[in-house]
């Protein structure tokens, strides 16, 4: 028992570092599709997130998330209090029925709650004040996040009416993909996006550094999804890295072959974005998914992909790095997939959609209330001047590459 404790405990450890690695992986993508003037503005916010989001997981976010729902509680919102001061058993094989200790478990969903703010970080970049950004950070991190976890993975009301989402395309991507929307909606689109109703590309400056980012991402799924098993359960872990990996070259395929009929081109930042929406597509249910449901849930993200993001651009919304087409279009696919997919016949299409829903309908408000706050109150949006000329020089003062700057004499 001790031994298989203690396996079980160092899997879910090494979990924790690949999920932590993925924000090396985020930083990589949003800098490299968006613009060098605004580097070190991205790579601010994404330390910021780390950093934060753990100390307010640590001080509330851990307890509203998992607050132990009382008998008979409807289950919407509960609290058990400051700190993580651990109880009797957290230490031992009768925590978790032998999974992992409860240090393990806070510092595995602490890392998780930060990837909710990352997705919203690359939706409004290249135009977000940083101050206005780290305030909405701090309260969609340190409330909106946990309280919205709490409904499903803590026992709250869509637990009990039988709502499924094993690693988070609902609970993590489109909690965070709402935020991108409703944030790209009240910031608008950068300077030049649009001309006469039309789209413009806006080039990223180092497709290269997106790519490893994208590769980086899929490692951290392994930890992403294989560690929501929450032991080292052999049979359950490696079939849920099996669907995870299938979904994930599923999507890039049909990305990019619905990219080259739709645009007659090999589109590089389609097929990096195909493969995120596989992984985002499949995280609801790899746990009950066949091989073969995996590459079709995968492969049908793929093509969501490349109809997302014109309609995006279509609606005259401006996501620099297609947040918004992955993470809660993609999400929302995965949730609804559990019902039609599903190995458990338990999980029905209808209690789904009204997971998505009930995620929808808060998430929607409680970011139109922060940020329209902010807009009102500090601004969240930089100057013309600011935004052409980047924010690295006017929020930090330095640049990302200044050793590579022409010589101007």
């Amino acid at each position: 028992m001790e031994g298989l404790f203690t396996a079980n405990n160092v899997w879910m450890m090494i979990c924790t570092a690949l999920v932590f690695f993925m924000h090396t992986g985020f930083a990589f993508l949003e800098i490299g599709l968006t613009r060098q003037k605004n580097t070190i503005n991205i790579l601010f916010k994404n330390i910021f997130i780390i950093t934060v989001g753990l100390l307010l997981y640590y001080v509330a976010g851990f307890n509203l998330m998992y607050p132990g729902f009382a008998e008979g509680s409807a289950g919407f919102f509960d609290f058990a209090g400051f700190g993580i001061a651990a109880p009797e058993n957290g230490m031992t094989p009768e925590y978790a029925s032998g999974g992992y200790t409860w240090w393990t478990d806070f510092l595995f969903q602490g890392m998780f709650a930060a990837t909710a703010a990352t997705i919203v970080s690359g939706a409004v970049a290249e135009r977000m004040k940083i101050g206005a950004f780290m305030i909405f950070v701090v309260i969609y991190v340190g409330l909106v996040y946990p309280i919205a976890g709490s409904w499903k993975w803590g026992g709250g009301f869509l637990d009990q009416m039988g709502f499924y989402d094993f690693a988070g395309s609902t609970l993590v991507h489109s909690v965070g993909g709402w935020a991108a929307l409703v944030a790209v909606w009240l910031l608008g689109p950068r300077i030049g996006k649009f001309k006469d109703g039309k789209a413009q590309a806006i080039p990223g400056h180092n497709i290269p550094l997106a790519t490893a980012g994208v590769l980086i991402l899929w490692l951290g799924w392994f930890g992403f999804n294989g560690g929501s098993v929450l032991s080292a359960d052999p049979a359950l872990t490696s079939l849920t890295l099996v669907t995870t990996c299938l979904a994930a070259a599923a999507g890039g395929v049909v990305a990019v072959l619905v990219s080259f009929i739709k645009y007659k081109n090999l589109d590089l930042t389609m097929f990096l974005n195909g493969i995120l929406g596989g992984l985002v597509g499949i995280t609801a249910g790899a746990d009950v998914m066949t091989p073969e449901s995996a590459i079709i849930i995968g492969g049908i993200a793929g093509a969501i992909i490349v109809f997302a993001v014109a309609f995006i651009d279509a609606i005259k919304l401006d996501d620099p790095v297609g947040a918004i087409a992955v993470h809660l279009i993609c999400g929302i696919w995965g949730t609804l997939a559990v019902g039609i997919f599903s190995t458990n016949p338990e999980h029905t299409f209808l209690i789904q959609l009204i997971g998505v829903g009930c995620y929808a309908a808060f998430c929607i408000i409680s970011t139109f209330i922060i940020i329209f706050t902010l807009k009102k109150t500090m601004g969240i949006r930089v100057s013309e001047k600011e935004e052409l000329e980047g924010l690295d020089a006017h929020e930090h003062g330095m640049e990302a590459y200044p050793d590579f700057r022409l010589n101007e004499h």
